[in-house]
């Protein structure tokens, strides 16, 4: 039986906008143009927000983001990694900003695994790390190594949709922290990157 979608995540604990940003490739890979990489990110987004998001990619064999677009709306798009086999691409809402960069700093910086949110989570209650104080958004898409049609600019992939809410819990939320098909439940209820998690077919 296959694993599920969230499944999957929980290792990552949720952050494969930091782990796939700094996943060292197994082989030098050339980039998509720019013009590729952010039509096929910003397809994780609704449409009204997908022209005015900032993108992050990468450009030629470097394996490091850069800026390929940037944006005057409230979400950041994370291109999908050409050094990795699967399709993946996420925007996050720009409050999230502080926590998904210092994520991947820590990791640039040789910090693995557990260590990285347990750094970001005592720097939060530290307040040397903003979260934001309200519901923040992130969307994403997965899917196999063609997911993306560059020619009709559209993924045949799976959408996963989150809402952070710091330090949010079953209690606070009246949402049960069981992985369900279909139907919203709350991940890492109690911490800083508490979410709501909700992902239409876990299959």
């Amino acid at each position: 039986m296959r694993p599920r979608l969230w499944q999957l995540l929980l290792p990552l604990s949720l952050a494969p906008v930091a782990v796939r940003a700094q996943a060292a490739p197994a082989a030098a890979v050339v980039a998509p143009p720019a013009a590729e990489q952010i039509a096929a990110a910003v397809l994780a987004l609704p449409a009204e927000f997908r022209a005015d998001a900032k993108v992050l990619g990468y450009s030629g064999s470097a394996h490091q983001l850069v800026t390929l677009r940037e944006g005057k709306g409230p979400f950041t798009c994370l291109a999908d990694d050409p050094a990795q086999k699967e399709f993946h691409v996420a925007c996050y809402h720009q409050s999230m900003e502080p926590f998904m960069a210092r994520g991947r700093a820590l990791r640039a910086s040789g910090v693995k695994g557990d260590a990285v949110d347990s750094a970001r989570f005592a720097e939060v209650r530290a307040g040397k790390l903003a979260m934001p104080n309200h519901p923040a958004a992130m969307y994403q898409l997965f899917g196999g190594p063609d997911a993306f049609d560059a020619k009709s600019g559209t993924a045949k992939a799976k959408s996963l949709y989150v809402v952070y809410m710091p330090g949010a819990t079953t209690a606070s939320t009246g949402l049960s922290a069981k992985p369900a098909e279909g139907t919203p439940w709350i991940m890492f209820p109690g911490t800083p990157k508490a979410h709501i998690m909700l992902q239409p077919k876990m299959q």
